[in-house]
């Protein structure tokens, strides 16, 4: 590999104002609209389409391939951004950028290029890990077959969030007969593949998060990837998108239950002031809803460092330094989830007590903000997060980077 493929991509990233100002005037379109979609549970196509078109799935594609250059911290800061906007929409994209990651660790050893034409052409890529039903911890049933010469999948995934909306399924499979687990990347639109909007989350309604069932779904040899070449931080990188989802929501609510509170004419016999806006019990509500935002924001920020130093260390050829960088990738980003997640759901809960019952409106729809941030944290137990830390800092345990969820024995009477 030459000094000059290397040096392209570990480049320190653009200046964020300029990428952040090509993409704020569509996160405030998505704005607009993102109370009447919760209210109607209509999913976000066309929002998303905008941002197909200005390019923003390709926001961590190197300038000279056509994206913007972004590093992982700054990705993580316009993610914030955006899911103040419409933390759906954030969720709905979080299986495109790991795909996109994994192919910019993958252009260290095989050329990406047409991936990267892709990205730029506004293509994106939805999830399609999990499958539910009669399946057992470790069994893999989406299989990928040759037929006639042509490989083919099948199989049934749920949560395939953001599939809907996309052009490109990161499936994760079992080639027939060898065994071999592999990415089948597939196109969404052909003839085998069927999708579905049947979530039925109570929270992040209008992710796509539903059913995808394939059926002799067509896929390119060049197309399949060994599992075991995945990026290395996967897992962290997951999390910290959610970690941006949790943060962005945060911020939503502190801006909305401050618009209301500065709205707000009716007052108590029994409160502190003539004006809501004046009560320093609601304002010191309002504040320490804001310090907790602000705290989340800084250690996604904080983790989302931690995964840049493993993304640079993927290109050091220092396979010890590596295996290091993405311990600390997955602890930073579980520290995070824990706290976090403890902050958004406390302040999305408590900024009720700035107003009163009529807070509690379905036509505001204030809970939306708690449900949301519930459902995201739900992702990944915080338990088994808050045990993996405490193995590693008492024991030295690494970290597990890859699990699966199943059916497990039967628990006798």
């Amino acid at each position: 590999m030459s000094s000059e493929h290397h040096g392209e991509h570990v480049a320190s990233g653009s200046s964020y104002s300029v990428i952040a100002n090509k993409y704020r005037p569509i996160f405030a379109r998505i704005a607009e609209g993102a109370l009447l979609r919760e209210k109607n549970r209509t999913l976000p196509f066309e929002q998303i389409q905008w941002l197909k078109d200005a390019g923003f799935g390709a926001v961590r594609v190197p300038v000279e391939h056509g994206g913007d250059g972004a590093t992982i911290p700054q990705l993580f800061q316009l993610l914030i951004e955006l899911s103040r906007a419409d933390s759906n929409v954030t969720q709905a994209l979080r299986g495109h950028f790991a795909f996109v990651e994994d192919r910019l660790n993958a252009h260290r050893d095989a050329d990406q290029r047409i991936w990267f034409q892709r990205f730029v052409a506004g293509e994106i890529v939805g999830n399609a890990w999990t499958e539910i039903g009669a399946v057992k911890i470790g069994d893999v049933i989406t299989k990928v077959s040759k037929q006639g010469g042509q490989w083919v999948v099948n199989g049934k995934k749920y949560y395939t969030t953001g599939s809907i909306f996309a052009e490109w399924l990161d499936l994760f499979a079992q080639v027939e007969p060898s065994g071999e687990l592999v990415i089948a990347a597939t196109r969404t639109r052909q003839d085998g593949v069927h999708i579905e909007d049947d979530w039925d989350g109570f929270g992040q309604r209008t992710t796509g998060s539903g059913t995808t069932t394939l059926v002799n779904a067509k896929v390119d040899a060049e197309n399949i990837i060994p599992f075991d070449t995945r990026f290395k931080y996967q897992t962290a990188f997951y999390q910290l998108v959610l970690l941006a989802v949790l943060t962005g929501t945060a911020q939503a609510a502190v801006a909305e239950f401050r618009q209301q509170v500065r709205q707000r004419t009716r007052i108590f016999s029994h409160g502190n002031g003539d004006r809501v806006d004046q009560d320093a019990q609601v304002l010191q509500v309002i504040g320490k809803a804001s310090a907790q935002a602000y705290a989340a924001e800084a250690t996604t920020l904080q983790a989302a460092h931690a995964a840049q130093r493993a993304y640079q260390a993927h290109f050091a050829q220092d396979e010890e330094a590596e295996k290091q960088a993405n311990i600390l990738a997955e602890i930073e980003s579980a520290q995070g989830q824990v706290v976090i997640a403890d902050l958004v759901l406390q302040l999305t809960s408590q900024l009720f007590n700035a107003l009163s019952a009529s807070a509690a409106s379905e036509e505001k729809r204030l809970d939306r903000f708690w449900r949301n941030a519930r459902t995201a944290a739900s992702h990944n137990p915080l338990i088994y997060k808050e045990k993996g830390i405490g193995d590693w800092e008492v024991n030295g345990k690494e970290p597990v980077y890859v699990w699966q969820i199943g059916g497990g024995s039967k628990v006798a009477a």
